[in-house]
């Protein structure tokens, strides 16, 4: 695998920059288990899902692991964009990592594992319903167990309120009925992925309120699980360019500093991660960020000291794949995956061009797009591509897919062969083909150049290459998030039709290669 570098939050100087992660992983979660930092996030359509990434010190870190391999429902073999997999909350409890994460169709689950780096149960629905979202377990001193959790406006016709329910002591099943908690119509609108504590008898909930985009951080208390809670505004943007910050996790170092990793809403970007620091006031309240003079809560750091321990070495998330033996980790199909979807091998990556009856050809409803995040501000992405395996009716190549979306593709019809370059937008994703090209030879070299154009957006241009130098395709293009997911490089062979073929063709990929610019 390649391991290019392309975004460094460590400052390699004792301090860090945010953010930490400058990659699309919403609505984070994180706990420590002995020395030992694990982070999990949203996924929503997109799998495997559930990821696991790790880190010794907070701010370099890895990603490692999925811990769920499809999604578990009915209707995911097409992609369901801005469904699926929804804010996660991963805790250590009974020598078992318990992932429990909403679906807003389906209601909410769990899943579990001894090692979470190895294989995951199977997830149990825990309790199903409409709108049930956010949810985050607690295992109290009693032994009595609860899960606390957000309401989806879009399902069931309410938000701004968080409900509670009990749970069994190994979380697989609801034990009673779900209650309302925490009315946060008045002072906190929209709060939603609570994250439950208990410190020095008291129970606290750090929820997000506000929205996504402007909203901020807020802390309940109480010296009752069930309430009434005591609410507080502990982060918000206050002067700083971070808007947003809010939705994440309270986490502690092993020597009991206290840290917080939220994400911030960058547009095409996505939600990217960034790590506060963290203090507890005489009163019992947490100040997160820099504290604001005056005032009880704080505001986003740029540039802090990174939290004590032991030093990691500086890294970089992966992107870049040459395709050797696995694909690599930061890779997900756009709707649930089967071994038919692609293989590697001497070649490379082939990818299959597997058809779904009905389908009508738009890219976005394919589930066997690969993608990957950005996972840097600008960046350039590279390929090798042979799509002579290709049938009639079918495409392969590069593109950056999300609310609108472009590629550059072959496509082979009546035995003949077109590079073309596709444009995309608006609710349906209707696509236009805004250059057509006749070629000959079915290899190919794709490169996309992504510049920022401000500070949460950018322009995309592609080039491609038979020999020799590089030819512009097209024209610029700016790309966007759709609903909460932000824009992603993606490599596919698709059919342009549901029409049925005796086999399905295929698109060998090789030396996929992104650097930052």
């Amino acid at each position: 695998m390649m391991k290019d570098a392309l975004y460094f939050p460590d400052m390699g100087n004792g301090q860090y920059r945010n953010p930490v992660l400058f990659c699309d992983y919403s609505d984070p979660d994180v706990i420590r288990v002995g020395d030992t930092y694990y982070m999990t996030a949203s996924s929503f359509n997109y799998v495997p899902g559930l990821p696991i990434l790790t880190s010794k010190d907070l701010v370099n870190w890895t990603l490692v692991n999925y811990a769920l391999k499809n999604i578990p429902a009915p209707d995911y073999e097409r992609p369901r964009h801005a469904d699926g997999v929804w804010a996660p909350a991963i805790r250590w409890h009974n020598g078992y990592f318990h992932i429990f994460y909403g679906m807003p169709d389906e209601g909410i689950y769990m899943v579990r594992s001894r090692d979470a780096l190895g294989e995951w149960e199977a997830p149990v629905l825990v309790l199903p319903g409409k709108g049930l979202i956010d949810p985050c377990p607690f295992w109290d001193d009693d032994g009595k167990a609860y899960v606390i959790h957000g309401y989806a406006n879009s399902r069931i016709g309410f938000k701004s309120w968080l409900g509670i329910f009990p749970i069994s002591p190994d979380g697989a099943t609801a034990l009673g009925d779900d209650h309302l908690l925490f009315d946060g119509t008045k002072d906190h609108p929209t709060i939603e992925g609570p994250k439950v504590h208990k410190r020095d008898g008291w129970y606290y909930i750090f929820a997000p309120a506000g929205g996504v985009v402007t909203g901020w951080q807020t802390v309940l208390r109480s010296r009752s699980i069930m309430g009434p809670y005591e609410d507080r505004i502990v982060l918000k943007q206050g002067q700083s360019r971070t808007n947003g910050p809010h939705q994440g996790a309270w986490v502690d170092t092993p020597g009991g500093e206290d840290w917080f990793l939220h994400f911030q809403s960058r547009g095409l970007y996505g939600r990217i991660t960034h790590l506060q620091p963290m203090i507890w006031r005489e009163d019992g309240w947490p100040v997160i960020g820099e504290a604001a003079r005056g005032e009880v809560f704080g505001t986003p750091v740029d540039v802090w000291r990174k939290p004590e321990g032991p030093a990691e070495e500086p890294c970089s998330l992966q992107a870049s794949d040459d395709f050797r033996g696995s694909l690599g980790l930061q890779w997900q199909f756009m709707g649930n995956w089967k071994e038919e979807f692609y293989e590697i091998g001497e070649e490379g990556l082939r990818l299959h061009a597997v058809r779904l009856p009905g389908h009508d050809g738009l890219l976005w409803h394919c589930p066997n797009v690969l993608t990957q995040k950005i996972a840097c501000p600008a960046f350039t992405a590279e390929v090798e591509m042979d799509a002579s395996g290709l049938q009639d009716g079918e495409q392969a190549g590069l593109g950056l897919v999300g609310g609108q979306y472009a590629y550059a593709a072959l496509r082979r019809k009546a035995g003949k062969l077109t590079l073309v370059y596709v444009q995309s937008g608006g609710a349906d994703h209707a696509e236009a083909v805004l250059q057509s090209v006749p070629v000959q030879d079915a290899k190919l070299r794709f490169r996309l150049t992504l510049l920022p154009t401000g500070y949460d957006t950018a322009s995309v241009t592609f080039e491609y290459a038979a020999e020799g130098e590089y030819r512009w395709l097209g024209t610029p293009f700016e790309p966007a998030r759709h609903t909460w997911v932000g824009a992603r490089l993606a490599l596919f062979a698709t059919p342009l039709s549901g029409e049925a073929v005796q086999a399905c063709g295929h698109a060998d990929f090789r030396a996929f290669r992104v650097g930052a610019v």
